[in-house]
């Protein structure tokens, strides 16, 4: 058995660059927020994805300098804006765009939270999404709008077509990572395109809700995607981020590990829900045995658990009955620091528990302190320090960009910046 991928695949994300990568004489990659490809043949080209808009003149430019041949088809491997924005600047006249189904719900649904999302995800991409957007004006001028596409061919279950003796079969996956989701799969060559069928990072457990806010997908689905694509025995695979991975044997691993691990955090959430255990303690106690290990790159285990109580048993958790009502915790708050005599008393046990090891102990504690609208200096200076130690501890690529975000945010209410949230929302996001 060879090193789980996971180990040598981070979460990290590219910006889209001049030049591709070949993957074979006829298959080329073109990096970006997330892979785009160029397919070639003697009667016309095929491009898999096509990138955020912004990125679109770098997939044109790279395509155009291997190829003369016209753009016959685009498929969508799903309907997320990273995988969509740039399908205007890169087709022409006689192209014809390929999607599931549901690729028009999907980006409906997505354009009607943009505002929502753009700043609930500007925390992790807009500060290197405004890099690459500054990057991309200096290299090209004025650039394309966001597209949002109406595909000229749509499908179920399964599309086929040939193209200069290419044969090429489309298989619906829907609801693995968007209810529309397709991989692509060359059967004379073996190779699979998968997009982020299995999430953003492939060998890692995959993310059953973003942390930006999303519909929750359900574990099993997730896991019988793995199956779908075991099942085809593919020797070379294509995701949407990071290069290829090759080798039956090796593929095929890595699908059972993560199906597996899905599998295992699914089954053990629900027998401690009909074991009567609350949330938090599953949240705890559910660790993936050393055998099932995969990356949590991108989702984690505990993140995972919480999807699949909610998928199933929705927002009320029957620990308290205030969950029935609208009035939040923190409308107490100032209570409980009346009580104690102020906030110092707060912070101060807040370091006790830090100086303890139970960090997350103590940021509840902070949260008393920090709701309030003049909260007490030392306790912006001990969550910045919690911040950066949990930091630290992350390799989850939504966590670590989170706390790096709060830790600014803290350090700018610290010197009295009244920073707003509206302010970080931007239109060159990305949605996996």
């Amino acid at each position: 058995m060879t090193d789980p991928i996971w180990k040598s695949r981070p979460g990290e994300m590219f910006s889209a660059t001049p030049g591709c990568e070949s993957i074979n004489d006829f298959i080329h990659l073109s990096e970006g927020l997330s892979n785009s490809f160029l397919i070639t043949t003697d009667e016309g080209n095929i491009v898999v994805n096509c990138g955020m808009g912004f990125e679109s003149p770098y997939h044109k430019a790279n395509y155009e300098a291997l190829s003369n041949q016209p753009i016959r088809y685009i498929i969508l491997t799903q309907g997320h804006v990273d995988h969509v924005g740039g399908v205007d600047h890169i087709r022409d006249e006689t192209t014809r765009l390929i999607a599931h189904s549901g690729n028009a719900e999907h980006q409906a649904y997505d354009r009607r939270l943009m505002a929502f999302r753009g700043a609930r995800s500007g925390f992790a991409f807009i500060k290197k999404n405004a890099s690459s957007f500054r990057q991309a004006m200096e290299d090209f001028g004025e650039l394309p709008a966001q597209a949002a596409p109406i595909p000229d061919i749509i499908f179920d279950d399964r599309y086929e077509f040939v193209l200069g003796g290419l044969r090429v079969e489309l298989i619906a996956v829907p609801g693995a990572e968007t209810n529309d989701s397709l991989i692509i799969w060359l059967p004379d060559h073996e190779i699979c395109f998968v997009g982020n069928l299995f999430g953003c990072l492939i060998g890692h457990i995959p993310n059953l809700v973003t942390v930006r806010g999303d519909r929750y997908r359900d574990a099993l689905v997730c896991a019988a995607a793995c199956d779908v694509v075991k099942d085809l025995n593919p020797k070379l695979l294509l995701p949407g981020h990071h290069g290829p991975i090759e080798g039956k044997e090796r593929i095929c691993e890595e699908l059972e590990r993560i199906r597996d691990a899905t599998l295992y955090v699914h089954d053990e959430t629900v027998k401690g829900m009909n074991a009567g255990k609350d949330l938090f303690t599953l949240k705890q106690e559910i660790q993936l045995p050393p055998e099932l290990a995969v990356g949590e790159g991108y989702g984690t285990v505990r993140w995972d658990v919480q999807a699949i109580w909610e998928h199933y048993a929705g927002w009320f958790h029957h620990e308290s009955t205030t969950e029935l009502y609208s009035t939040p915790q923190r409308a107490i708050h100032h209570d409980l620091i009346d009580l104690v005599g102020g906030q110092e008393a707060i912070v101060g046990r807040a370091r006790a528990r830090f100086e303890s090891g139970e960090g997350e102990e103590a940021l509840h504690l902070l949260d008393i302190v920090l709701s309030q609208g003049e909260a007490a200096p030392s306790a912006l200076e001990l969550a910045i320090e919690i911040h950066r130690s949990l930091e630290n501890e992350s390799e989850n690529f939504w966590l670590s960009a989170w706390l790096r975000d709060q830790s600014e945010l803290l350090g700018k209410r610290l010197e009295g910046d009244s920073f707003a949230l509206s302010d970080r929302t931007a239109s060159t996001r990305t949605d996996e």
